[in-house]
């Protein structure tokens, strides 16, 4: 098959199925092509080494990439998101289709749904049936996170999801739960299927205990919490450090440790320095190889978002990652996160936005013996190879896209 892959996203930036997901189908003997922007995220500044042009043509790992201009933005002003997301859609879909190959299937990695236009635009004019990747539904997402509180844009977004659900051949979605709200939004049962997702496995393979970086990160001697990962509104993390307020007396070798990047990181600095938090650490964002090695360094990772329906039906991408990690985890979220690591039997979890039954599981995970620890993590590291890992992924994936291309043809 040739494949082409739209997302405004992809490599250098941090982007999970980026270059992994296109290479392992060139692995696999198909031919892709990559429909992206220039490098910008998360920081919202242009990478090192690129300026905004027409287009640029790059190789990658051999992987044809086509990048086109786009308002480099990434931070918390509405506006400045909107004219990011949307000029990349408007010049992915005017260049987009005359400078990329014919191919037999597009792949659309969503968010921001406006990629949906491009994939439209291929679909009307070069007759390319799409398959639509929705990792965030919106606008539920949006204004779950606060970056929408307009109704009439609220009403206008869900119209043209709608369009999108409607003329894509496929849609994958990463959990369950998301299959169940689409269906309730008149979407056939049939149009979707559960694909989840994975992780960053190279930089998994490369680890070594560096006693030395241990000691350096101020984990020696400490019970280590860490959280990993974008800290913005939908994390909610200011229960995190409310727990780190009731532990601190009562268990003193227990540490908190936030590592990344994000809007409110700045705030949460500030209350922990306020709330005299000796037991709370902050790190900055690191390249993905050094993160997953200083996952392996931590006693026990966590995930945590706000409580909110819509998050019940959501995987946060770490949790992939923690699995791979082979380390427990205490997920403080319901639904279908909370069912994934009971079904792994790889870790705690405790209610999203409630300090005491944080607390509460941390102590938990404090008198456990050292063997049934290791047990939780070699059970999610089990658990993530058999059931999540990329190449399952991409199998599954690949399964789809002939699908829909012998529906094409049939």
């Amino acid at each position: 098959m040739r494949i082409l892959i739209i997302s405004q996203w992809f490599n250098p930036e941090p982007f999970f199925k980026g270059l992994p997901f296109a290479q392992e189908l060139v692995r696999l003997g198909h031919e892709v092509e990559v429909l992206t922007g220039f490098p910008n995220y998360p920081g919202g500044e242009l990478y090192e080494g690129y300026k905004i042009k027409p287009f640029q043509r790059e190789i990658i790992d051999g992987i044809s990439i086509l990048r086109v201009p786009l308002y480099p933005s990434h931070d918390s002003n509405s506006l400045k998101r909107i004219v990011n997301y949307v000029s990349f859609a408007m010049s992915s879909a005017v260049i987009g289709p005359f400078l990329t190959k014919q191919p037999d299937i597009v792949y659309v990695y969503h968010p921001p749904v406006t990629t949906g236009l491009t994939a439209l635009v291929f679909h009307w004019i070069k007759k390319v049936p799409f398959v639509y990747d929705i990792q965030d539904l919106w606008p539920d997402t949006l204004g779950t996170t606060g970056m929408l509180d307009s109704q009439a844009a609220f009403w206008m977004i869900h119209k043209w999801c709608h369009l999108i659900y409607a003329q894509a051949a496929k849609i994958v979605v990463l959990s369950p739960g998301f299959k169940r709200v689409l269906m309730s939004r008149g979407v056939p049962s049939s149009k979707i299927e559960v694909i989840y997702n994975w992780s960053n496995e190279i930089s998994h393979l490369d680890y070594y205990h560096d006693d030395e970086l241990k000691k350096s990160l101020g984990f020696s001697g400490r019970f280590n919490i860490l959280f990993a990962g974008t800290m913005g509104k939908a994390q909610s993390l200011d229960t995190i450090l409310d727990a780190a307020k009731l532990i601190i007396d009562r268990i003193p070798k227990v540490q908190f440790v936030f590592i990344g990047g994000g809007i409110e990181v700045d705030r949460l600095k500030k209350r922990t320095r306020d709330l005299e938090l000796s037991n709370v650490i902050f790190l900055p964002r690191r390249p993905l190889d050094e993160i997953n090695q200083i996952l392996k360094l931590a006693d026990v990772l966590m995930v945590h978002l706000k409580d909110d329906p819509l998050f019940e039906i959501t995987i946060p991408s770490k949790t992939q990652a923690y699995l791979a990690a082979g380390k427990p985890i205490l997920m403080a979220m319901k639904g279908d996160s909370a069912d994934l690591i009971k079904k792994a039997d790889a870790g705690l979890v405790c209610n999203p936005q409630d300090s005491e039954s944080i607390a509460a599981s941390i102590e938990k995970f404090i008198q456990l013996p050292k063997e049934q620890m290791l047990k939780m993590g070699r059970n999610g590291m089990r658990f993530y190879k058999n059931e999540l890992n990329l190449k399952v992924g991409v199998k599954k994936f690949i399964e789809v896209f002939r699908s829909v291309i012998k529906n094409q043809n049939s």
